[in-house]
């Protein structure tokens, strides 16, 4: 199967999945602010206990929100060959000490901190991939533009224009399934032309790839033109003046996600740091600043 094929199928950021789940009913605000909330933890980490206790609860909330297992790994297919290239090189060119050597060939070395650090980075990897594929698997686009643009909204006092990046990034966001559409029309039909994606080195491979972006590009910005038009034919102005049909209102659920992830978020903490060394140094910190 073609490359850039197997890669726009098997990406599952922009893809919304209907379902009715607690997940699903939750405000998009504060699903956003836990996403990145999450993103940072993820920083934190260091453990492998750590990052398998992450997965568990990323895995449990994908349950929570009746979404396919299946369906939240598929996003990491398309990246799986980046991921696996960049733990060959961190494996074979991680500079350690000598008595950590667990393999060598010449001058291809294996040491054991650099097997580690190399698993550790697969494991962040993963875990900054999947979680804000569940985001967007269970918020649509159209909620994901509100949640960003009245999370944005004080900068609007600062002449940012919120409302256009808002909607800049929900049309990309709902633009990747249709790029995964077009880009598998494309092969079908350059395939039965006689194209061979397959077959040949590299050089020859990638070379086989341009009867495939080109027209990809071109099907992009006519997209683009045909939104613009359809957009101006309906006196679309921007966010002045602007009323939405639903109203975003916190409620009882919201309030008790947000708490539930806050304690989920100082445990994990507590696991990155000792608690009693962390709380002094965090005081011997604010005291050398004060004084």
């Amino acid at each position: 199967m073609c490359v850039v094929r197997s890669i726009m199928r098997d990406v599952s950021i922009g893809q919304y999945y209907a379902a009715d789940s607690a997940i699903h009913r939750l405000d998009p605000r504060i699903k956003l602010v836990l996403t990145i909330a999450y993103i940072v933890l993820v920083f934190f980490l260091n453990t492998f206990f750590a990052y398998g206790a992450m997965l568990i609860l990323i895995l449990a909330v994908t349950v929570t929100a009746r979404i396919p297992i299946l369906k939240l790994f598929r996003s990491l297919r398309g990246i799986l060959f980046l991921l696996l290239f960049t733990l060959i090189l961190m494996v074979f060119f991680y500079a350690g000490r000598p008595e950590d050597i667990l393999w060598s060939f010449g001058i291809l070395k294996i040491y054991r901190q650099g097997l580690l650090s190399s698993a550790a980075l697969a494991c962040r990897f993963i875990l900054l991939i999947i979680g804000p594929t569940l985001l967007t698997l269970t918020t649509t686009p159209v909620e994901l533009t509100d949640a960003i643009e009245r999370l944005l909204k004080p900068l609007s006092y600062l002449r940012f224009p919120v409302h256009a990046f808002a909607m800049i990034m929900s049309i990309a966001l709902r633009l990747i399934p249709t790029l995964s559409e077009e880009t598998d029309k494309i092969i079908a039909a350059q395939k039965a032309r006689g194209a061979d994606f397959e077959s040949g080195n590299l050089f020859r491979r990638a070379k086989a790839l341009l009867p495939i972006l080109i027209p990809l590009f071109v099907s992009s910005f006519r997209r683009a033109d045909e939104l613009a038009d359809a957009m101006d034919s309906r006196c679309y102005r921007g966010g002045a003046l602007r009323t939405r049909m639903k109203v975003m209102k916190l409620q009882l659920r919201d309030i008790t996600a947000f708490f539930i992830f806050a304690a989920v978020f100082f445990v994990f903490l507590t696991l990155r740091y000792d608690w009693l060394d962390g709380v002094f140094g965090w005081l011997a910190w604010f005291k050398g600043a004060i004084f």
